[in-house]
């Protein structure tokens, strides 16, 4: 009986977890997409990537999850650039892209 119980703790966690990161890359995808379109820039291959992970004190300082995603963009139709967005839970906290949509992003997303 206590196998099953430790069994279905750790399948409800990684649940959350791959919950929670889903979330994640679909927020990531939100941003990426509208910093691209506020810029005039074409969003590549319409998806973000997971590249990196690691545990940061939120600002009431629990631990939790910083995640950065990376997207690619073209301004001219010819070349390939490589933005990031970088989230806490779903709040940004880093953005790099399109130059002329930096600040719409930051107006639509504050950093904090």
């Amino acid at each position: 009986m206590p196998t099953l119980l430790i069994l279905m703790i750790v399948g409800a966690a990684a649940f959350f977890f791959f919950s929670s990161a889903r979330g994640a890359a679909e927020r990531a995808a939100e941003i990426g997409r509208d910093a691209c379109h506020a810029a005039g820039v074409q969003w590549l291959d319409e998806s973000v990537h997971a590249i990196g992970m690691r545990l940061r004190r939120n600002d009431d300082g629990w631990l939790g999850i910083e995640r950065s995603f990376r997207f690619e963009y073209s301004d001219d139709g010819q070349n390939r650039r490589i933005g990031r967005v970088v989230l806490q839970g779903q709040r940004l906290v880093g953005f790099s892209g399109p130059s002329r949509a930096a600040q719409a992003v930051v107006q639509a997303f504050p950093l904090q």
